[in-house]
């Protein structure tokens, strides 16, 4: 019976996973289409992609959760699975690590060997369900009716809860980018007192704009994002900058979203001992007025916003020379 109750879960969990996936991608078809495009879906063929990949991927949903179509239902969530993994590894090998949009826009991170793992457990549980299928066909009508449509309603529930809060996620994203492009002029003007801000490591310890003022330093934050090409490229430079102005400049690469993925990103470039740090939400970026990535923003050891926002690589560049040179513009 223990084992019974073990299959009808695993279905229940892959019939949620593939459910969200499904609705994320059909309520958000513009981040669906992009996100088609970007993985190397001709032209010609991305509307009807961007439909028919989450229709499957709800009939994979529903067909898991009976007994005489849930070996078929997990058959083909391997095989898309697998297609799937296949195009993040040939994208990852040619160095691009485009959004994944894998659950619509509430998922709009840049893949990763944390997608391809993440696919790999996925995967491994269709394998389980289509096995428990084929063994025990007799889940759930063996099973006590009120248990079979709690555990029903309770999968229906946590899917809804799920995604509502991925909803209020993208929601959030959508206001912080609404707020900076209200903003006005970008950045801060010369001399103005550098606002307070939090950033946070993989541990969650918090570090603030005080503590980096240290030892007379100027302080540059250079604000990136995991899937800008030009971020990664610049963020490469950094250590030979960093050994240059170790003495007069304090650089600190700051993203937003999860601490454990920005710091494996810093890692990825090679950034060495320079701290990579999240903000909450787009806090910090709000506060300085960064509009996009990468910029820089310059600190002087006093406090005070030492140039204007630096948009691009070639500017954060002139930035740091500036902080070499130690001159106020």
């Amino acid at each position: 019976m223990l084992i019974g109750y073990g299959v009808w879960i695993s279905r229940l969990v892959l019939g949620a996973v593939f459910g969200l996936s499904a609705v994320g991608k059909l309520t958000d078809l513009p981040a669906t289409r992009k996100s088609v495009a970007d993985f190397g879906v001709p032209i010609r063929w991305g509307p009807s992609m961007a439909i028919g990949l989450p229709v499957v991927e709800a009939v994979v949903a529903v067909a898991v959760l009976f007994p005489w179509t849930a070996a078929f239902a997990a058959l083909l969530a391997v095989f898309l699975l697998a297609v799937f993994t296949a195009a993040i590894a040939r994208l990852l090998a040619r160095g691009k690590r485009p959004s994944c949009s894998c659950f619509g826009s509430v998922s709009e991170k840049p893949i990763g060997v944390r997608t391809v793992v993440r696919n790999a457990m996925l995967a491994a549980l269709a394998l389980v369900v289509g096995v428990g299928a084929v063994v025990h066909p007799e889940v759930p009508g063996v099973l006590a009716t009120d248990a079979v449509g709690g555990l029903l309603a309770l999968a229906v529930l946590s899917t809804v809860v799920v995604w509502l809060f991925g909803q209020v996620h993208a929601l959030r994203r959508r206001v912080d980018a609404h707020a900076v492009s209200a903003l006005g002029a970008e950045g801060l003007p010369v001399g103005a007192v550098a606002p307070e801000v939090e950033l946070f490591d993989t541990r969650d310890v918090r570090t603030t704009l005080e503590s980096l003022l240290v030892q007379g330093r100027q302080v540059l934050l250079v604000f990136v994002h995991p899937g800008c090409e030009l971020c990664a490229a610049l963020a490469r430079e950094l250590p030979a900058w960093r050994a240059r102005t170790v003495d007069v400049l304090t650089i600190v690469v700051v993203g937003n979203g999860d601490a454990a993925e920005q710091d494996r990103w810093g890692r990825e470039q090679g950034i060495g001992e320079m701290p990579a740090l999240v903000q909450r939400g787009n806090e910090a970026a709000l506060r300085y007025r960064v509009r996009g990535t990468p910029s820089g923003v310059l600190i002087a050891a006093d406090g005070h916003v030492l140039a204007p926002v630096a948009r691009g690589a070639m500017a954060v560049r002139d930035l740091i020379l500036l902080a070499k040179k130690g001159v106020r513009q």
